[in-house]
C-alpha cells in the first residue's frame, strides 16, 4: 500500500501517469472506499452524516461517469481501471490535505491565507486531473487541462445544485 501512496504522490507531482498504477480490481475497490471515506470526512465538516454520505456517493458517481465517458468516446475503455483509480486516489489525497483548511474555514477562522491555500489546492487538483487525462487519452496537456476544467466545473455545479448550502443559524 505504501508503494501505491508513493506512486500517487509522484502522479500529483506530474512525474508519473495513470498507466503506472497497477491494473487491479482490488486496488480500484480500495481507492473507491478511500475516496468515499475522504469525501465523507470533508462533507461531515458542514453537514450531517447522511448528507455527507450522499455528497460523497454523488462525487464518486460523477468521477466514474466522467472517466468512463472520456475513455469510451476516445475508444480507450481498457484504461478505465487505472485512470479511474488514479483520479480517485489523487482526489482522496488532495481532499485529505485540504481537510484542515476546510475545517478552519467552517469555523470562520484562517481568513485570506486559508482561502488562498484552498484556491491553490483547487488549481493543483485541476493540473493533476489534466495530467491524468492527457496520459489516459494520449492527448496534449492543454487538451487534458481543458477536459479537466470542464469536469471540475460541471461537478461543482452538479454538487451545488443537488446540495445547496443551507445558511447556519446562530
Amino acid at each position: 500500500m505504501f508503494e501505491v501512496i508513493r506512486l500517487l504522490f509522484a502522479i500529483c507531482l506530474l512525474q508519473k501517469g495513470p498507466q503506472d498504477l497497477p491494473y487491479s480490481p482490488f486496488l480500484l475497490k480500495l481507492l473507491l472506499a478511500v475516496n468515499f471515506l475522504t469525501g465523507l470526512l470533508i462533507g461531515r465538516v458542514d453537514s450531517s452524516w447522511l448528507s455527507a454520505a450522499l455528497q460523497s456517493l454523488v462525487s464518486l458517481l460523477l468521477a466514474c461517469v466522467f472517466c468512463w465517458l472520456c475513455l469510451y468516446l476516445s475508444r480507450k475503455r481498457p484504461r478505465l481501471n487505472q485512470t479511474l483509480g488514479t483520479i480517485l486516489g489523487i482526489d482522496a489525497m488532495i481532499g485529505f490535505f485540504s481537510l484542515p483548511a476546510i475545517a478552519t474555514l467552517s469555523i470562520n477562522q484562517g481568513g485570506l491565507t486559508v482561502v488562498v491555500l484552498l484556491i491553490g489546492l483547487i488549481g493543483w487538483h485541476w493540473a493533476v486531473i489534466g495530467h491524468i487525462i492527457r496520459h489516459a487519452l494520449d492527448q496534449s496537456l492543454s487538451f487534458g487541462l481543458g477536459v479537466a476544467l470542464l469536469y471540475l466545473m460541471a461537478s461543482y455545479q452538479v454538487m451545488a445544485l443537488l446540495f445547496p448550502e443551507i445558511p447556519k443559524t446562530t
